[in-house]
C-alpha cells in the first residue's frame, strides 16, 4: 500500500476513535466537559490531516477514481468544525442548560460524519466494486441504521 494513503487512512481512522470517544464520553457524562472538546478538537484535525494527504494524491493522480468521497467528505469537515467551535462556545459560555443538550448535536454529526468515513472505505478497498450511487446509499444506510439503533437504546441520551 502506498505509504501517503496509510499515513491518510490511518489520520482518518484516529478522526473517527478520537470524535466517537468524544461524542459518546459526553453522551454518557450528561454534559459536555473540556475533555469531550479537546476529543472534537483532535479528531477533527486528525480528520483534516489525513483529508489534506488524500487531497494531494488524488491531485497528483490528477482527479483519477470517483468524486464522491470528496463531495461528501468536505462538507462533513466544515460541519465538525461548527462542531467544534459551537462546543468551544457552549463550553466558554458556562450555560448548564446548553451544556447538557450538546450531545444531540454532537450525535447527528457523528452520524453526518460517517458517511463520508463510509464512502471512503467503500471506495478504498479494491474488492468493492460499486457504482458511485450504490456506493452513496450504502454509506447514507450504514449511518442511518446506526442512528436508529441509537434512538431505539437511548432516546435522547444517545
Amino acid at each position: 500500500m502506498n505509504p501517503l494513503v496509510m499515513a491518510a487512512s490511518t489520520a482518518i481512522t484516529l478522526a473517527l476513535v478520537f470524535y466517537t470517544i468524544g461524542v459518546f464520553g459526553e453522551a454518557r457524562a450528561g454534559s459536555l466537559q473540556k475533555k469531550h472538546l479537546i476529543l472534537f478538537w483532535i479528531g477533527l484535525a486528525c480528520d483534516t490531516t489525513g483529508t489534506t494527504i488524500m487531497t494531494s494524491i488524488a491531485r497528483s493522480s490528477h482527479g483519477a477514481g470517483s468524486p464522491l468521497h470528496a463531495i461528501t467528505g468536505a462538507p462533513a469537515i466544515v460541519l465538525m468544525l461548527f462542531h467544534a467551535v459551537w462546543a468551544t462556545f457552549v463550553l466558554l459560555r458556562g450555560d448548564e442548560k446548553s451544556r447538557k443538550g450538546f450531545h444531540k448535536l454532537s450525535v447527528g454529526v457523528w452520524l453526518i460524519w460517517l458517511v463520508p468515513y463510509c464512502v471512503g472505505l467503500m471506495v478504498g478497498i479494491p474488492a468493492i466494486h460499486l457504482s458511485d450511487t450504490a456506493t452513496l446509499v450504502v454509506s447514507v444506510l450504514i449511518p442511518a441504521a446506526i442512528g436508529v439503533v441509537l434512538r431505539m437504546r437511548g432516546g435522547d441520551r444517545a
